[in-house]
């Protein structure tokens, strides 16, 4: 009786066994049988714009070097370390009394030569009737009259004496050339200063506006020509910090004096950006995000959803019977982790995004739209 029952036991068993794998093979049709589900996204035309990020430094428009037009001792330093300055202000001031005493010198030398110039034209005026009487001699009245022109030209150069004098003591109040920021002074009170220093007495640099100077092929700047003369008329450009985020200043490009470097091709690329509050100081390393092109309708996919193959870039598209099928497709730039669209695709169809690993060609698919963010103008920038 026990024989029986445990016979009995591994009959029901098998049978249960035999049960079970039934409804997983059973599941498994169905589960293979089912249309896969996929994501798609339905293409849109949007406008692109396509921009890159360099590395450029920040240079001063104007730079003066002040330096000393005479020599002498400094007496005074009359301006702030890193004030603004304007024009023609008085920065140093350097001991008057020798160049003043050379004034009044060079001014008595010309109050002789005046002098001496009213006594030889009255000699000369006296001796010219007395020439036509044939009183004197004419070789008496030459010598009157080259006197005469003699002490003239001396008068002329003790004019351009005493003006050059009086330069000098103009000079001894060294004044700014230009406006702008002073650095810091480098000479003190007592130095002795001479024209031929080789190190100037301060430094002002106007900061108002600044070159942001840029490094690039010479290629994308031909590019970047053709753009400006059939689209805008000029290329504005957006200044980054050195962490790559934006400063909310703004620069539009210069192509004037552009050289390209026989070494490495490149052009160094000119941004003139304005800079009232002086954030961008010279010798600032920043970033600038160079505009590569403009496309006002353009289709892009998801990088992900392109698949390459031999060299070749592929999408699975699915038509409106919902099959899908793979199309070859000519990709561009790269922009926010999506590839513009050259070629091989159009408006309104329906890309596969997520489960292309399930897809076979002209297989029926499930979709539903891939959760991406619509945007009505990208503009990032390409890498």
């Amino acid at each position: 009786m026990g024989s029986k029952q445990r016979h009995l036991g591994i009959l029901l068993a098998g049978l249960a066994v035999l049960g079970l794998a039934g409804c997983d093979s059973v599941a498994e049709q169905a589960e293979t049988s089912a249309p896969p589900q996929v994501s798609v996204l339905t293409l849109q035309a949007h406008e692109l714009a396509v921009s890159e990020d360099l590395p450029a430094r920040v240079a001063a428009v104007r730079s003066a070097e002040i330096r000393a037009q005479i020599g002498g001792i400094v007496q005074r330093r009359l301006f702030e370390q890193g004030a603004e300055i304007k024009e023609g202000a008085v920065l140093f001031q350097i001991n008057p009394a020798p160049f003043k005493a050379e004034v009044d010198s060079a001014a008595a030398a010309l109050q002789r030569a005046e002098a001496t110039l009213v006594r030889a034209r009255v000699q000369a005026d006296r001796l010219t009737p007395l020439m036509r009487a044939e009183a004197v001699s004419r070789q008496v009245y030459d010598d009157a009259v080259a006197l005469r022109d003699q002490a003239a030209a001396d008068v002329a150069q003790a004019r351009a004496t005493l003006a050059r004098r009086k330069l000098d003591l103009q000079f001894a109040s060294v004044e700014a050339p230009i406006a702008g920021r002073i650095d810091q002074a480098l000479v003190s009170e007592g130095a002795l200063v001479s024209p031929t220093d080789v190190t100037p007495m301060a430094r002002i640099q106007q900061i108002d506006q600044v070159y942001v100077d840029v490094r690039q092929s010479a290629s994308a700047l031909e590019a970047l020509r053709q753009q400006v003369g059939s689209a805008t008329p000029e290329v504005g450009v957006d200044i980054l910090g050195s962490d790559g985020k934006p400063l909310g200043m703004r620069g539009r490009i210069l192509f004037s004096g552009i050289e390209v470097d026989a070494g490495t091709g490149d052009v160094l690329l000119r941004v003139l950006v304005d800079n009232p509050q002086r954030r961008l100081l010279p010798g600032l390393y920043v970033q600038a995000r160079i505009p590569r092109a403009h496309y006002p309708a353009a289709l892009s996919v998801p990088q992900q959803a392109v698949i390459r193959s031999a060299g070749q870039a592929t999408v699975w598209v699915v038509d409106a019977q919902g099959q899908a099928q793979q199309v070859p497709i000519e990709v561009g730039e790269l922009v926010a982790r999506r590839y513009r669209v050259v070629s091989g695709l159009s408006a309104g169809q329906q890309v596969v995004v997520e489960g292309i690993e399930r897809l076979s060609p002209m297989s029926r698919v499930v979709t539903r739209p891939w959760p991406a963010v619509a945007h009505e103008q990208l503009s990032a920038v390409a890498r």
